[in-house]
Order: C-alpha cells, then structure tokens, then sequence
C-alpha cells in the first residue's frame, strides 16, 4: 500500500508485546493458527438495485461489492471485447481515519490490484461481453465499499468483487431482424465466467507468518504479500505492502502457505455461492 496514512493503526506497546508473545508460543492473540482466515461469510444479492452484489465479513472486515453493466461503444483497438472497470471506497463510517473525497492512493491501489488479478487470470471472459460486434458492448462497473475495516480488506475485497460477478445476470437482449434492443428491466444470461480467483495475504511479524491478519497484526507486522491464485494454483497477481523486507527463503514460505490456504478460500466459495 502507499504510504498514505488513511489506514494507520497504532498498537499500543503493551498489546504489540503482547501479540508477539502469543505468536513465540505458536498461536495468535485471536486463537487462529497461524494458516487460518477469520470466520468468513458471503450474502448474495444484498443490493437489490444492482445486477449483481455480494456482502462479505471476513471477521470484523465488511465489505460490500456492486456490479452494473452498461451498453457501451468497445474501444477502438479491442471492438470485439468487453470492458471491465473496478473501482474501491474507503468509506470514511470504515474507519476513524478514513476521509472523506475522491479516492486516495490506498483505495486507487486496491481498485488496480484487484482489476489486475481479475483481468490478467481472464476470470471474466470479455470476449463473451459483445453485444454487435464492432459496435456495442457490454461494460461491467465494479464498485467496492469498504464498510468496516478490521484489517486485510484486500482479500475481501477480491472475494466480494468475484461473488457479486457470479451473482450478476445481463440485461435481456433482443435481436428483431437488423435491430438489437435491451431490456434493462428484464434480466438475460449469467456474466460469463470462466472461474474465480482469490487473493491470500500474508504477514510478516517478526520471525512469523501469519495469513490474513486483523486490524491489530497489521498495525505491527514488517511487511506483508498478497498473492492471488486461480482454482488450479496458478498466480495471476503479487503485491507487496510495507515497507520491511523479506529474504528469499521467506518468499518460498509465503508462497508456500498461501498456495495452500487458496485451496481453502476456493472450497469456501463453492459452498457459500454454489460455484460449479
């Protein structure tokens, strides 16, 4: 993340002592082991208004993801391709240091992030959003608002983004004769995805790793990577935050544990979204 101090969190001395005694005995000061994510939900459909939308809770981290696809002129060097727009809000009832604005560099690099991962892996298959070739196109607008912020928002925020893209339907089409007419109020075919990706973030605190970590591991950790994986472990996305380092043996474990703990995220969203 930049070094905006929109998420800033200050841990008072006793309690970063405190976090770190608990990691040296092998458990977190929540009770998780060290490869375990907070409880996680997902409610689809929870904004009745969009085409798609997907609240999730990762422990006490809430956020809320909005799909809207709109009929649009395809660019030019792309006339046979869908669009894909991704934008975050820190939303300043989140946190107590959240402001109010357009966007800062906190939620500019998450919107990127998560638009990467999804757009690199082909998640979404664009090439399916045509509605007349050379012509119009669908875009799919994908807003995400960070409601409560207890920590690792990224991984949510990938989560809540793919849950509500599995969630949106396409407005109706219809094709008389020459003519192509769409029916906003009618809804058509499932977005057409290819499958879903999430992002695993780990942790660096001290001499441990630790994935998903709250609003307090955060505001004391050295540093921290985020991988993203699609279903069959390959990585589609990478970022850094912080600004400690990492030698090269605690990247292989980084990407050891997160590669495992995907698998664990995947299964989760089979479950709670019906993915087949």
């Amino acid at each position: 993340m930049s070094i905006t101090p929109s998420n800033e969190n200050i841990v008072p001395l006793i309690k970063r002592e405190s976090i770190l005694a608990s990691l040296d005995r092998g458990i977190r000061a929540d009770g998780r082991k060290f490869n375990e994510y907070r409880p996680l939900s997902i409610t689809l459909g929870y904004a009745k208004k969009a085409d798609g939308s997907a609240l999730v809770k990762l422990g006490d981290t809430t956020v809320l993801a909005g799909v809207k696809v709109e009929p649009e002129e395809p660019f030019e060097d792309t006339p046979n391709q869908g669009n894909l727009v991704v934008n975050v809000e820190l939303l300043p009832l989140a946190y107590e240091t959240f402001e109010p604005g357009p966007p800062d560099e906190n939620a500019i690099e998450l919107s990127r992030v998560v638009d990467r991962s999804l757009r690199d892996s082909k998640s979404i298959d664009l090439s399916k959003l045509v509605i007349e070739p050379g012509k119009k196109i669908w875009t799919v607008w994908v807003d995400i608002y960070v409601l409560d912020y207890g920590g690792n928002i990224l991984d949510a925020c990938t989560l809540a983004a793919v849950s509500a893209l599995y969630d949106t339907r396409l407005p109706k089409v219809v094709k008389e004769g020459d003519e192509i007419k769409i029916i906003k109020e009618e809804k058509g075919e499932k977005l057409p995805m290819n499958f879903p990706v999430v992002t695993v973030s780990v942790a660096k605190i001290g001499k441990h790793l630790v994935v998903d970590p709250d609003l307090d591991e955060e505001g004391i950790m050295d540093a921290k990577i985020s991988l993203s994986y699609t279903p069959e472990g390959r990585i589609v996305g990478i970022q850094k935050t912080g600004i400690g380092t990492f030698t090269l043996t605690e990247i292989d474990n980084v990407e050891t544990l997160a590669r495992s703990v995907s698998q664990k995220l995947f299964e989760e969203l089979k479950k709670q979204i019906n993915i087949q």
